[in-house]
Order: C-alpha cells, then sequence, then structure tokens
C-alpha cells in the first residue's frame, strides 16, 4: 500500500464535509454538522498558525485526516482519524510516525508532542506504545460522549530527545511524598 500525506488546501472544503461525514467515529466526542465543518474551516481551524491539517492517502484515496493543534506552543496535540474502511490495516502506526517525525523536523523548538484517546480506544492505545510514546495521564470520567456517557481519557506523549535517540525516559508514577 501507497501511503502519503498531504496538506488540507482551502479548495478541500466540502471533501472535508464529505470525509467527516461518511464514516463513524465511536472514539471521538462528535463530528459537527456539514455548515459548522464549513465555518471552521473558513476561521482556521483546520489550518492556520497553530493548526495544520493533513490528508492521509492510501492508494491515493483519503483514507485519513492528521489534524495538529497547538503548533505555537513547545507541546503540540494532534488528532487522527482513519476512515472505518481503512481501519486495522496498520494506517494508524504509519500516521502517528510521520506526523512525529514531521513535527520534531519543522518545528525545532517543540519539546515533545502529545496526543489523548479514550481509555476504551485499545487499538489506538496500541498505536501511541508502538510509536514509542509514554503514558502519562489517566483522566478518570474526563471524555463525554454523545450518547451521555463518560470515559476516561487517557494522554501520551513523546519526548523530542527520546524521539531522536530511539530510547524512553522512563515515568515516575510512585511520587508522592510521604507524609510523617
Amino acid at each position: 500500500m501507497q501511503i502519503e500525506y498531504k496538506r488540507l488546501a482551502p479548495e478541500d472544503n466540502e471533501k472535508l464535509v464529505d470525509f467527516l461525514m461518511s464514516s463513524q467515529w465511536p472514539f471521538h466526542a462528535s463530528v459537527p454538522e456539514p455548515d459548522a465543518i464549513r465555518q471552521r474551516v473558513a476561521s482556521g481551524v483546520y489550518d492556520d498558525a497553530d493548526n495544520r491539517t493533513f490528508w492521509l492517502l492510501a492508494d491515493g484515496e483519503r483514507a485519513g485526516l492528521i489534524r495538529l493543534t497547538d503548533l505555537t506552543d513547545p507541546t503540540p496535540m494532534f488528532d487522527l482519524r482513519i476512515s472505518s474502511k481503512w481501519r486495522g490495516r496498520g494506517l494508524g502506526k504509519a500516521a502517528v510516525r510521520w506526523l512525529t517525525e514531521y513535527l520534531f523536523n519543522e518545528f525545532p523548538e517543540i519539546r515533545r508532542v502529545e496526543g489523548q484517546t479514550r481509555g476504551d480506544n485499545a487499538a489506538m492505545r496500541a498505536v501511541f506504545r508502538a510509536c514509542g510514546y509514554i503514558k502519562e495521564a489517566h483522566y478518570r470520567e474526563a471524555w463525554p460522549s454523545p450518547d451521555g456517557s463518560v470515559h476516561a481519557c487517557i494522554a501520551y506523549a513523546i519526548l523530542r530527545h527520546d524521539w531522536a535517540t530511539g530510547t524512553t525516559t522512563p515515568l515516575v508514577w510512585d511520587d508522592e511524598p510521604v507524609r510523617t
């Protein structure tokens, strides 16, 4: 399979609407209505100084969407959506590896990259681990769903020096001071 990444262009407005409306996104909080998507594009939510969005193309087809946010911050975040037709084919790992390399190469001031997912999204959690990201936070009952249920939100991140060296800086979980 040939994988490419193409930056979202202004003329992609309707393609973006079609893409977001054409698939189920069970692990995302919501999908805005078509007019709201158009308004978000017009206001720069998908592409401005702080945000960039890329198509993930698999064999020439729009298979996914990568949205990079907080680009003016030393810790940007990302949103990754793989259309239902293309899930389970390794595109998540390819996309996270690509976006991590892109961010660290394109923005020398970035120290770490963070992503979050719902606690029950086992596939995305496996992608994070496979790409060298470390679990840094577990936010209990922090991710509301459209059906009214609430899920845990899990945050993963990778440090620039870990990415550059292929190592993992251990995370100290048990660091609470002992009361005497």
